[in-house]
């Protein structure tokens, strides 16, 4: 009688490469075994510039950065890398630094994380990032959505308004891509943060707000224009609806 071999096929993956930038050697030390064991590929440096050279020479799935860097910080790494920087980018900060954390948002951040912080709690941010980084669209939804003069397409990672480019974050994409598909709708923030962050909204949690603040000014969405980009107190943010381009203008 044959025998037969049991065949077992093995799939692998490549662990997702990032990039850790902090000074203080030990807490890298830490975090580089932490998330090792939570199958991530970590380099670790210790000054903004040294990221630099790393993030020019490498590619990298996420960078956790830390502001307070000897020579270079890392809001300096922010504006050098600009906005529409590809890589997400998670901060570290100061606990009650408010500053810091509204900046680094400004300057390109897609989250950040105050120290002292659970190793836990980093890697649920960090895989809740790498999950809204790897899905451009959702499936079933159109590809180009449009609201008044402002078009954004979620194939290209494009936002256009009356037909000009217009730069923004990946954060800063996720909320406007959420409000636009629900236009006319008010979000609260406990939802806003949920599905276009990835994450539980937390207390003092400000980051909405500030990525609104930025799509305001990015897009011309102050009170009065058409569409408005509105908040509703108590309640959350709304888009208004908006049926003619040219009211924009």
């Amino acid at each position: 009688m044959p025998e037969y071999g049991l065949f077992i096929m093995t799939v692998t993956t490549t662990p997702p490469r990032l990039l850790l930038v902090d000074d203080d050697r030990e807490l890298c030390q830490m975090l580089s075994e932490y998330l090792g064991a939570e199958h991530f590929a970590v380099k670790s440096v210790h000054d903004g510039g040294d990221a630099l050279a790393e993030l020019q020479a490498n590619d990298f799935e996420i960078v956790v950065l830390d502001v307070m860097l000897p020579k270079l910080s890392g809001l300096d790494v922010l504006r050098t890398l600009g906005a529409s920087y590809g890589t997400p980018i998670l901060m570290l900060t100061a606990r009650g630094d408010d500053v810091d954390r509204i900046v680094g948002l400004e300057l390109g951040a897609d989250d950040y994380l105050s120290k002292p912080f659970n190793p836990r709690e980093l890697v649920a941010r960090i895989r809740a990032i790498l999950r809204r980084a790897s899905s451009h669209s959702v499936r079933g939804m159109p590809d180009e959505l449009t609201v008044g003069p402002i078009t954004l397409n979620t194939g290209t990672h494009q936002v256009h308004v009356s037909a000009k480019p217009v730069t923004l974050t990946g954060a800063e994409f996720r909320v406007l891509e959420l409000l636009m598909r629900s236009a006319g709708q008010v979000l609260s923030r406990d939802s806003m943060t949920e599905q276009a962050l990835g994450r539980k909204l937390s207390a003092y949690d400000r980051s909405i707000d500030t990525h609104i603040s930025n799509l305001r000014r990015k897009l011309g969405l102050e009170a009065g224009r058409n569409p408005e980009l509105k908040n509703v107190r108590g309640s959350g943010y709304t888009l208004t609806r908006s049926l003619s381009p040219e009211a924009h203008a």
